[in-house]
């Protein structure tokens, strides 16, 4: 799968990844994992310490900045992301979609890497290309503990950034009363100006401006 969408040893060779999310624009500097994310009304940044937030006033920005910095980040950087230290791969039974079956891997993490630990997610590919389909995932960011309720994502719009597959939309979807995945929950969440680049990021642009 990583070869498929570009080569893992390619992907390590890069130093940014950059997109914008509707108004939003998120840049990251891929060996650091530092991010800035960046809107009219308000920018959240991570510069290896706690990540912060400045907003024009209180309403601007709603959700929680340090389950917020990276969230797209990670949704959008798959499935390079599932090759982080840390990270244990095992099989999982296949995902199967109006009558097309996927084949799932689980991704659990070992103790004490990143925030979540806990969480589990599962990729499924197609069988006959590799390509990556579909993506569940649990969150355990606020409780801290295991969570038996599991989110999905459609990955079937990808576009090849300077030779690597990276997602153009993301779908959420639902499930039925008997858990099978069924329709879209809402509508794509669109990405638009992608690129990845060697170059190194200016670190600075992740420092919290001063007010």
């Amino acid at each position: 799968m990583f070869e498929k969408h570009g080569g893992l040893e390619k992907w390590n060779e890069l130093k940014q990844l950059s997109f914008n999310k509707g108004n939003e624009k998120h840049i990251v500097d891929l060996q650091s994992r530092n991010t800035l994310i960046t809107s009219k009304n308000y920018s959240i940044g991570f510069d290896g310490g706690a990540p912060w937030l400045q907003q024009k006033d209180s309403m601007s920005f709603k959700g929680n900045k340090d389950f917020y910095y990276n969230l797209y980040f990670y949704f959008y950087a798959m499935p390079y992301v599932l090759a982080d230290d840390g990270i244990v791969y095992e099989e999982t039974k296949p995902l199967v979609f109006e009558g097309k079956m996927y084949p799932g891997i689980k991704i659990s993490y070992n103790a004490n890497i990143g925030s979540s630990p806990d969480d589990n997610y599962y990729v499924y590919y197609n069988s006959e290309t590799y390509q990556m389909e579909w993506l569940q995932y649990s969150v355990t960011f606020f409780s801290k503990k295991a969570s038996a309720k599991v989110n999905t994502i459609r990955y079937n719009d990808w576009i090849d950034v300077d030779g690597f597959l990276l997602p153009n939309s993301l779908t959420w979807y639902k499930k039925d009363k008997n858990g099978v995945v069924s329709e879209p929950a809402r509508a794509p969440t669109i990405f638009t100006n992608q690129k990845v680049s060697t170059e190194k990021v200016d670190s600075r642009i992740f420092y919290k401006p001063t007010e």
